[in-house]
């Protein structure tokens, strides 16, 4: 799960997608990074962590870093929050880019015209309430779509 800090949308997107693995029985290595090195080291932003809590989520340990081109060998899949986001993992992936593993998270969703996760950073709380259950009906559908395919 990939944003522009890793404090925001994608430790939302870690914590929410690692309950989803968990309540479904698979044992999936989620993790998160941010395309700027802003705020590494640092942990997620108060109201993530907040709507995180309300929502039985604890992401008050993650760390936040940045991605690497390592990162596009190791993982299986790459989740991007936005498209200046994904064309930034493109950048910092340099000659180990693979789109064929890498898109935009709300892309698994049907019948919707958003394509970015908005970024509530500059936001009140209800954008993160929001920016969660965008992040929640992704998620729920990556999981349903794995355990379909593995039947």
């Amino acid at each position: 799960m990939v944003c522009l800090g890793n404090i925001c949308r994608s430790p939302l997107a870690q914590g929410i997608l690692e309950l989803q693995t968990r309540l479904h029985g698979l044992v999936w290595e989620v993790d998160s990074a941010g395309t700027s090195a802003y705020h590494v080291g640092e942990t997620p932003h108060r109201l993530s962590c907040k709507v995180a809590s309300l929502n039985g989520i604890d992401i008050s340990k993650q760390r936040a870093r940045q991605f690497c081109a390592k990162d596009m060998d190791y993982y299986d899949r790459i989740f991007v929050m936005d498209t200046d986001n994904l064309r930034m993992v493109k950048e910092l992936s340099g000659d180990r880019w693979q789109p064929s593993k890498t898109s935009l998270l709300l892309y698994v969703l049907e019948n919707t015209d958003i394509q970015n996760v908005p970024d509530p950073w500059y936001g009140e709380e209800e954008n993160y309430h929001a920016v969660y259950k965008l992040i929640q009906a992704a998620c729920e559908k990556i999981v349903l779509n794995n355990i379909t395919r593995l039947k």
